[in-house]
C-alpha cells in the first residue's frame, strides 16, 4: 500500500531495473509528463514513443525496441502502460494480450499504471476483468486516491521474482508508511458491496453527460469520448469566461484560434456541476 501514483511508480520502475536499463511509454504517459522527472531522477530514462490517443501497441514497442539495440544505448526492459489513458482511452482485453505477448517474446516487464483504473473497468466499452489484468501483466497498481479514498495505491506484483526484497526496497524509498494500514482499510471499504466499482460508474456517467451534451452543441473532441476525461477544442476567445467559473487544463493548441482543454469528472462530481457546465457552452 503506497500513498500516491508517482510514488508507486518510481518505487516500482526505479527497483525493477537494472542502472543501465529504460522504461517505454507513450510519449502522453503520466511518468514522461506529469511526474517532474522521478523516473529520469533514479537515473531510469523514460523512452517515450509517439502514441495515438495515448496508447501504445506492439508495433510502437518494436519501434523503439529496433531503435536502441546495443550496449551504446540504454537498453529497454520496460513497457509503462494506463489504464484509463492521459487520455481517457482504454485498452481492450485482445490489445493487452497483443502487447503482454510482445513483452514476453522481448524479455520485457509489463507494467501497468492503474491510478484510474476504476474508470476503466466501469467503461460501457470495456471488456477486460480485473482478473484478465493480473494475468497479463507483471505489475500494476489499483488506484484509490481519484476513486473515493483519501489517499493511497494497492501496488499489486503478480511475477514472484520481482518480489524479492520488495519491503526493504518499499523502506528505501522512504515510501514504507507507518500506518499502512489506514490506507488498507479505506480498500478494504472500497471493495466492499461493489463501492469502488459504483464511484468509478458515477464519474463515467457524470463525463458522458457532458460529452453527449457537447456534441449535441456541434464540439469535436481531441480524444474518444470513453471514460471520465473529457477533451473538447474550443475557441480561445472563450477561455477566460470558462475560467471564471470552472476549472480545466490545457491539453494541447489546436491551431491558432482552438485550444483542447481537459475536463475530469470524479466519485465526488454532482449532477448540478454537470448541468452548470452545459448551461455554460448553451449559452456561451
Amino acid at each position: 500500500m503506497l500513498c500516491n501514483g508517482t510514488q508507486t511508480n518510481l518505487l516500482f520502475i526505479s527497483s525493477s531495473l537494472r542502472p543501465h536499463q529504460a522504461v517505454i511509454a507513450a510519449d502522453t504517459g503520466h511518468i514522461n509528463v506529469h511526474e517532474t522527472g522521478a523516473i529520469e531522477a533514479t537515473g531510469h530514462k523514460v523512452i517515450a514513443m509517439p502514441a495515438k490517443d495515448g496508447k501504445l501497441t506492439p508495433k510502437i514497442i518494436q519501434k523503439a525496441l529496433d531503435h536502441h539495440k546495443d550496449e551504446h544505448m540504454v537498453q529497454s526492459k520496460m513497457i509503462y502502460i494506463s489504464n484509463s489513458t492521459e487520455l481517457g482511452t482504454i485498452y481492450s482485453k485482445s490489445e493487452l494480450i497483443e502487447i503482454h505477448k510482445t513483452c514476453k517474446d522481448n524479455g520485457l516487464t509489463l507494467f501497468l499504471d492503474g491510478a484510474r483504473l476504476g474508470s476503466a473497468l466501469t467503461c460501457k466499452s470495456n471488456d477486460l476483468k480485473l482478473s484478465d489484468i493480473v494475468k497479463l501483466v507483471d505489475a500494476f497498481y489499483i488506484g484509490g486516491t481519484k476513486n473515493g479514498a483519501l489517499l493511497g495505491e494497492a501496488l499489486v506484483i503478480c511475477r514472484e521474482d520481482l518480489k524479492e526484497d520488495f519491503r526493504y526496497l518499499i523502506k528505501q524509498r522512504g515510501a514504507l508508511m507507518a500506518k499502512g494500514f489506514v490506507a488498507g482499510i479505506q480498500f478494504e471499504g472500497l471493495f466492499q458491496d461493489n463501492l469502488f466499482f459504483e464511484l468509478a460508474t458515477h464519474a463515467n456517467q457524470m463525463a458522458e453527460k457532458i460529452g453527449n451534451a457537447l456534441i449535441d452543441l456541434g464540439y469535436s473532441f481531441y480524444a474518444p469520448l470513453t471514460s471520465n476525461q473529457l477533451f473538447p477544442i474550443l475557441a480561445d476567445d472563450i477561455l477566460d469566461k470558462l475560467s471564471e467559473e470552472f476549472l480545466y487544463s490545457i491539453e494541447a493548441k489546436v491551431d491558432k484560434n482552438k485550444s483542447a482543454v481537459r475536463f475530469v469528472t470524479s466519485w465526488a462530481t454532482t449532477e448540478e456541476s454537470v448541468e452548470k457546465l452545459i448551461r455554460f457552452f448553451r449559452e456561451v
